[in-house]
């Protein structure tokens, strides 16, 4: 059994990630016909693919999902539907904003686990199996991408509010 520090990370990122890939489809689907969707077509699966290697990785070192934290993502994404939506500022591009930039964040958070798992590859053998460098750069690019998105869903949804 892995140790409980690496447990309870790795089952801490899975609910972020699970929460990601819920949150990417999320935007795909709302952003069809758009340069974002455009985008999103091919990060969507990128991210539920990232997700799927930090499961098969969980499962190599003997890491069980934790239901509490499984059950905690789905709830966040679920609610996260209402606000991301824009029904709470009556704003559909400030939800989507909200979302593009929560992903974005997100992303940041992946970047960190494969740095920190990089750090201490040499220590768990089932993280050579991990492909580190790789997944390393697949953040950095997912992330550079959804910044550009990011920014122009800011314009949008905040350039008539800013403009005084």
């Amino acid at each position: 059994m892995a140790d409980r520090a690496m447990n309870a990370y790795l089952s801490d990122h899975l609910a972020g990630a699970t929460l990601g890939s819920d949150l990417a489809a999320q935007i795909r689907a709302r952003s069809e016909g758009t340069a974002l969707g455009e985008l999103m077509k091919s990060l969507a699966p990128q991210i539920e693919e990232d997700r799927q290697t930090l499961i098969a990785l969980m499962e190599r070192l003997d890491i069980s999902r934790n239901p509490v934290k499984q059950a905690t993502a789905w709830m966040a994404e679920k609610a996260s539907r209402v606000k991301l939506s824009g029904w709470t500022s009556g704003e559909p591009e400030v939800g989507l904003f909200m979302a593009v930039e929560t992903l974005c964040l997100g992303v940041q958070g992946k970047l960190a686990l494969w740095t920190a798992l990089k750090e201490v590859a040499d220590r768990h053998e089932p993280l050579a199996s991990v492909k580190l460098d790789e997944m390393i750069e697949r953040a950095k690019t997912q992330h550079s991408a959804l910044e550009r998105e990011r920014r122009a869903a800011s314009r949008r949804a905040l350039g008539s509010a800013l403009e005084v």
